[in-house]
C-alpha cells in the first residue's frame, strides 16, 4: 500500500498530462527474479540514468522497485533523449560490469534514431538483467484479455479494442501475419461478449472442399446431391453463438456471395432446401492476406470489416518477448531456467513466424534443458535465404531429438591463444555464422564477439557504407550468405543491416 508521499509513474504522468511525443520506456525482459519480468519504467526524461538503484520499475497500480541485482553497477548507463525528441544516445559507464547492446559488447556512446527505438533495443546489464528500450504512446494499463499477453503499447491498444467490440454484434475482421494470434483474439472476443455461454464454431476456410463448401457452411437437404443426407451446416451449429471463419481469404469463390447474403440479413438457404433459414450467429473472420489486392468479393470484404483489428507482428512488439516467454513456457509446464545468452538471442530475433514460431522454439528449448542440454538459437531455428524485402528470413528447424549435453570439462581456449588467421578461417568455414565459428574455435559467443571487434579484416555490417552493401548484394544476386563472405562480415550482422536499409527506403 502506497503512503501519501509515494506516487506510481502512472499517477505522476497522469497528473502532468501526456506529452505530445512518445514516452521513453524500459521493460524488463529477463531478471533473476522471474516475478520482475514485464515491469516497466515509462516517462519523458531528458536524461535517464539506469543503475542498480534507479529508476524504479512498475506494474500498473503497484509500487516500483529498482533493478536491485548485485551484478549491476552503481555507475549508470545514461540514456539521453535528443532535444527534438527524434532519438536517443546511450552512454555506457567505465566499469567492470559487462554491458551488451543487442547481444554485442557495448562500448562508447551509441546513437539510435526514432525508428531504431521503435524497433526495440535490447540492453543486457551484468550478465543478469535484460531490458528493452522502446517507445510507449500510452501509459501502462491493466486491461486483461484471455490469452493476449503483453505490456507494450501495441498489446494494450489491441486489448482495448477487443474489450470495446466484444459486447457488440458487429462482424470483426482480424488482420495479421501468420502466427500473430488471430484465433486467440477471436476466442477472446467471444469470451468477453454477450454470447460467451453459447458455442464458438471455428472453420478453416482454406480446408473446405470447393464442391462441398456450401453444404459445410449452410447445410443440405436430404438428396440435395448424390448420397447427401440431411445436415445442419456450421451456421446452424453456431446459431446464437459465434462463427469464426479463419483464412477467409481462401474462401471458395462460389460461397462468397452466399456469405454476403448472410451478413446482410442473416438469411441463408441450405442446399436443396425449399425455404430460407435465419441465423443469429456473430461472424468473426481472419486472414493474413491483403484482401483489397486479392481476387476477393469486395462487397463481402466491406461487410466483414465492420470492425477491423490489426494484430501486430512480434518484431514490432519486442518489449513483450519476456512476458511471452514466461506465458508460453508456463502453459506447457514449469518454467525451465533458460541460459541468459539464449534469452538475449530470442529477444534480438525478428520471429517471422511470430508468436507461434516462438512457442514452438521455446518448447524445443525446454526439452533440451530438461535433458541437460544447453539450447542455442541456431539449434532451434535455421537461416534460409529470403527474397528482397521479405521479413521471412528464418524458417523453423525440423523437429529433432534433444542434443546431448556437452561433456563436463570440455576445454575452452584462451582468446589470447587464438590468432586473427584462425578467426578468419573459422568464420569462412562456417558461412560467417558467429555461433558456429565460436563452437569450432572452442570459445563462447561473447568471446567470439570480442575477437571480431578486434579483428583488422572483419567488419560489422553497421560500419560498412550502405552503397558498398548494395553493390555487394547486387553482385551476389541478393544472396546474403555470399554477400557476407564477400564483405567479410558476420551473416547475422549483415541481415540486420540489410533489413534496416530496406525499411528506411
Amino acid at each position: 500500500m502506497l503512503d501519501s508521499t509515494e506516487y506510481t509513474q502512472t499517477l505522476q504522468l497522469s497528473a502532468q498530462g501526456m506529452p505530445g511525443r512518445p514516452l521513453l520506456a524500459l521493460t524488463i525482459l529477463w531478471h533473476p527474479d522471474p516475478a520482475r519480468i514485464g515491469e516497466q519504467f515509462v516517462g519523458d526524461p531528458g536524461t535517464l540514468e539506469v543503475n542498480r538503484y534507479a529508476p524504479l520499475f512498475y506494474r500498473p497500480g503497484q509500487a516500483g522497485l529498482p533493478l536491485g541485482h548485485g551484478t549491476i553497477s552503481r555507475d549508470p548507463v545514461r540514456i539521453v533523449r535528443g532535444g527534438d525528441g527524434e532519438g536517443v544516445v546511450v552512454h555506457f559507464p567505465a566499469t567492470r560490469m559487462p554491458v551488451e547492446l543487442n547481444g554485442r559488447a557495448a562500448t562508447g556512446p551509441v546513437r539510435f534514431d526514432a525508428a531504431d527505438v521503435a524497433r526495440g533495443q535490447v540492453l543486457t546489464l551484468g550478465r543478469a538483467v535484460v531490458l528493452c528500450l522502446h517507445w510507449m504512446d500510452c501509459l501502462p494499463k491493466h486491461n486483461p484479455v484471455p490469452g493476449l499477453v503483453g505490456v507494450g503499447a501495441a498489446a494494450i491498444a489491441l486489448r482495448d479494442q477487443i474489450r470495446m467490440v466484444a459486447p457488440t454484434d458487429i462482424p470483426v475482421l482480424l488482420l495479421g501475419e501468420t502466427g500473430t494470434g488471430k484465433e486467440i483474439a477471436a476466442r477472446a472476443i467471444h469470451a468477453l461478449g454477450q454470447r460467451a455461454q453459447a458455442r464458438l464454431v471455428a472453420v478453416n476456410m482454406a480446408a473446405l472442399n470447393e464442391s462441398l463448401a456450401a453444404a459445410e457452411l449452410f447445410g443440405a437437404a436430404r438428396g440435395a446431391y448424390t448420397g447427401a443426407q440431411e445436415r445442419r451446416g456450421l451456421f446452424a451449429e453456431a446459431d446464437g453463438g459465434t462463427l469464426f471463419l479463419d483464412e477467409i481469404g481462401n474462401a471458395p469463390a462460389s460461397v462468397q456471395p452466399m456469405l454476403l447474403r448472410v451478413l446482410e440479413g442473416g438469411d441463408y438457404r441450405p442446399l436443396g432446401a425449399s425455404q430460407d433459414r435465419k441465423t443469429t450467429a456473430r461472424l468473426i473472420a481472419a486472414t493474413d492476406q491483403d484482401l483489397d489486392a486479392a481476387a476477393f468479393n469486395q462487397a463481402l470484404l466491406r461487410r466483414l470489416e465492420g470492425f477491423a483489428l490489426q494484430l501486430p507482428p512480434l518484431r514490432a512488439r519486442r518489449e513483450d518477448i519476456g512476458v511471452l516467454i514466461v506465458h508460453l513456457l508456463q502453459a506447457h509446464g514449469a518454467l525451465p531456467v533458460l541460459p541468459l545468452e539464449l534469452v538475449v538471442e530470442i529477444a534480438c530475433f525478428d520471429w517471422p513466424g511470430n508468436i507461434r514460431q516462438l512457442g514452438h522454439t521455446l518448447r524445443r528449448a525446454a526439452l533440451l534443458v530438461q535433458h541437460g542440454g544447453t539450447p542455442q538459437l541456431e539449434q532451434l531455428v535455421r537461416l534460409t535465404p529470403a527474397p528482397a524485402g521479405s521479413a521471412a528470413r528464418l524458417a523453423p528447424a525440423p523437429e529433432a531429438p534433444p542434443a546431448p549435453a556437452a561433456a563436463p570439462g570440455t576445454p575452452r581456449r584462451k582468446p589470447s591463444d587464438i590468432t586473427e588467421a584462425e578467426v578468419l578461417r573459422a568464420m569462412a568455414a562456417n558461412e560467417w555464422n558467429i555461433q558456429a565459428a565460436a563452437r569450432d574455435l572452442g570459445i563462447s559467443r561473447p568471446t567470439m564477439y570480442k575477437l571480431l571487434d578486434a579483428h583488422r579484416e572483419i567488419r560489422w555490417a553497421e560500419r560498412i557504407p550502405a552503397d558498398e552493401i548494395e553493390r555487394a548484394l547486387a553482385a551476389c544476386a541478393g544472396d546474403v550468405g555470399r554477400c557476407a563472405e564477400l564483405l567479410r562480415t558476420p551473416t547475422e550482422s549483415l541481415r540486420r543491416e540489410v533489413r534496416r536499409l530496406r525499411e528506411s527506403v
